[in-house]
């Protein structure tokens, strides 16, 4: 079940943040500092207590959060799925949810994460020409935006 994100939901929401940036991107920054110093369970906690991002959260859960996605406007500003429950269709049914009871139109993604791209385009997203720069990087991101 798809259900918005509540204050006992953090520690895990922080996570399952945590071990699938590190798993996903510590390859592609290379930066074992942030990996490992500044990504930290209680950090994010204590970033994802705020009601400005809470509200704006839902979480998968059958009995075990295993993925949130995070909307604001019309951008899916992020989508995770916890490792140990990754291609068992939760992130599809995430970003399916958001579709359906949203207006989202675009997300980023990082250009090197060549596995989430290939996810949003089974999802009707596709790659524009907009790049950024990832903040305080030298790594890309691209920007999907939603086919109808």
């Amino acid at each position: 079940m798809i259900r918005k994100a509540r204050l006992d939901d953090i520690s895990r929401i922080a996570e399952i943040l945590v071990f699938v940036k590190r798993i996903k991107f510590r390859p592609i920054f290379q930066n074992d500092d942030y990996s490992f110093g500044e990504l930290q369970v209680l950090r994010v906690a204590e970033k994802y207590k705020s009601p400005d991002i809470l509200d704006n959260i839902w979480v998968y859960d059958d009995g075990i959060v295993k993925g949130l996605i995070h909307i604001e406007g019309n951008e899916i500003v992020e989508l995770y799925v916890d490792y140990f429950f990754q291609n068992q269709g939760v992130g599809s049914a995430l970003i399916e949810y958001a579709k359906e009871n949203y207006p989202v139109t675009f997300l980023w993604a990082i250009e090197k994460n060549v596995e989430a791209i290939r996810f949003y385009e089974r999802h009707d997203f596709h790659i524009t020409k907009n790049k950024k720069f990832e903040e305080g990087t030298t790594e890309y991101l691209v920007k999907l935006e939603r086919d109808y």
